[in-house]
């Protein structure tokens, strides 16, 4: 089969078309023919760094949409033809960019019939971060206020969403030119992070959702009302430092890494079935033209997902 990969860390010239083995479903597992792979930030940054992984080669991707064409033994969930999609496992599950992947079945759930392959495969990696951090770890409840770093990013849209779909009152923070889309999707109050601080115009915060990294968990603290919670979604040698800063306050803190979750996949496919989430779209580009897609993602200026479409 066809895959993107890379032999060395650095910057997206260094991602090339190959052909590798086409994978075999082990036990429990599915083999799944790709039709549409998201990216995400964490895609480029293993690229250029390993990330959490040892060194090249491999076939990035954790966002997959596609069709069921094969099964381990012992899966029982789906049969060929089942349309489908999911995130494989963070971070060793990598190999989206590729016209096959196999992975466990529970990894996956049934698309909605509304939304087409493109759509799907922007949703797992961001809608399960998003969903995680606010529902799992904050245990965000309507009437709540809620801060989202980033919010027209591509976990920041969709934690918009959610946080409306639980009843929260929800800020972000954006550039100017973003904030008609962010009102469109349900944010009820934006800050421009080009000409104010965040920090000094929002209070009384019960959640914030840091995205972002460096010193907006810090400065963060201050928005938010004793005993509220602060998310954070990049691992930093400041979480330590930030930890006891919080705890100074009286706030909870707490760093995650997005997990494989079938239940909040269902939740999500859930919100998409009503009409109550949706995701947006900021290119589809071929799967050979991986490279293109990596620096457009890298210029931190895209509203939404990038796609790759996988040609069969």
């Amino acid at each position: 089969m066809k895959a993107i990969s890379q032999d060395a860390l650095g910057g997206p010239e260094v991602l090339k078309m190959v052909e590798v083995d086409k994978p075999v479903p082990g036990p429990t597992e599915v083999l799944v023919r790709v039709q549409a792979a998201g990216l995400n930030p964490t895609d480029w940054k293993i690229r250029e760094n390993g990330g959490l992984l040892a060194g090249p080669p491999f076939v990035l991707g954790y966002d997959v949409s596609g069709v069921v064409e094969a099964s381990g033994i012992g899966q029982a969930l789906y049969k060929p033809g089942d349309e489908v999609f999911g995130m494989l496992r963070y971070p060793q599950g990598h190999g989206a960019f590729a016209e096959y992947v196999a992975a466990p079945s529970r990894h996956f759930v049934r698309k909605p019939a509304g939304i087409d392959h493109t759509q799907a495969a922007a949703i797992p990696l961001a809608g399960l971060t998003a969903w995680q951090a606010l529902v799992d770890v904050a245990g965000l409840k309507g009437g709540q206020r809620v801060l989202i770093h980033a919010a027209a990013g591509g976990v920041g849209h969709l934690a918009v969403q959610i946080a409306k779909a639980r009843g929260a009152y929800v800020i972000g923070t954006a550039s100017a030119g973003k904030h008609d889309f962010l009102r469109d999707i349900g944010a009820d109050e934006l800050v421009d992070y080009r000409t104010a601080d965040f920090a000094e115009v929002v209070r009384d915060v019960d959640v914030v959702l840091d995205t972002l990294g460096g010193d907006y968990g810090p400065r963060s603290l201050r928005t938010l009302r004793r005993g509220g919670t602060i998310v954070s979604l990049v691992l930093s040698q400041l979480d330590a430092s930030l930890d006891a800063q919080a705890a100074e306050l009286g706030i909870r803190s707490e760093t995650m890494l997005v997990e494989p979750d079938q239940a909040a996949m269902r939740a999500l496919a859930a919100l998409l079935e009503a009409g109550r989430l949706r995701v947006e779209i900021a290119a589809v580009l071929p799967l050979a033209e991986a490279a293109k897609a990596h620096e457009l993602g890298e210029t931190g200026r895209t509203t939404g997902k990038i796609v790759l479409s996988v040609p069969h």
